[in-house]
């Protein structure tokens, strides 16, 4: 049985990332740093074969991707399937806004309850059946050969869990790094991990960031 190579990346940095507030839906753009982050990222993967460029239509998401597939003279195609969690009204605030605004609400987040949605957003169950529906679509498409999908947070949050047989409320214990190499297999028997937060491209010096 052939095999889809998936090299899953989350977004380089935002503002919002630095300041911890929840983005979700909400498009923001990459800040300095995380446009370096992509054009590190795109020099580390200058020599892989990648037969297509997936990205979440957020420009976060489709910034870094157009980052990679620059260096390849690819096309990058969006999908909405790999959108971050939509977190309805918890969109642009901070972790201690959460709490201190609604603390209930907080909570029930906190303790990944599995069908808990902030109001106007998604609850993990929704996000997990979406997720996985989009990466097999896309998958399904490249027997054979390996594609980037550039996604967030929660996207890859959702494909190590699947790769890993773990449960939604399991607690996190892997790194979701900004531009960070994640690689998985996909057959139609579902995905498995091969390596996952590679950031050896991300240490200052370990790429001549002028030729980034």
């Amino acid at each position: 049985m052939q095999v889809t190579r998936i090299l899953a990346v989350r977004h380089g940095e935002t503002a919002w990332n630095r300041d911890t507030r929840i983005q979700g839906h909400t498009d923001i753009e990459l800040n300095e740093h995380g446009r370096w982050q992509a054009r590190q990222l795109a020099q580390a993967l200058r020599e892989e074969p990648i037969a297509a460029f997936y990205a979440s239509d957020l420009s976060r998401a489709h910034e870094t991707a157009q980052a990679v597939a620059s260096v390849h003279d690819q096309p990058v195609s969006t999908h909405r399937g790999l959108r971050e969690r939509c977190f309805g009204r918890f969109e642009g605030h901070t972790w201690a806004e959460l709490e201190s605004r609604w603390p209930e609400d907080a909570l029930a987040w906190r303790k990944r309850v599995p069908d808990f949605a902030p109001p106007g957003g998604e609850s993990l169950v929704q996000l997990q059946a979406r997720v996985v529906a989009a990466v097999t679509e896309l998958a399904a498409r490249h027997p054979g050969e390996q594609v980037l999908m550039v996604a967030h947070g929660g996207v890859l949050d959702i494909l190590y869990r699947a790769a890993t047989r773990l449960e939604l409320q399991a607690p996190r214990s892997w790194e979701l790094t900004n531009t960070a190499i994640n690689r998985l297999l996909w057959t139609p028997e579902g995905l498995s991990l091969v390596g996952w937060a590679d950031t050896n491209h991300l240490q200052r010096g370990a790429l001549d960031e002028r030729t980034a």
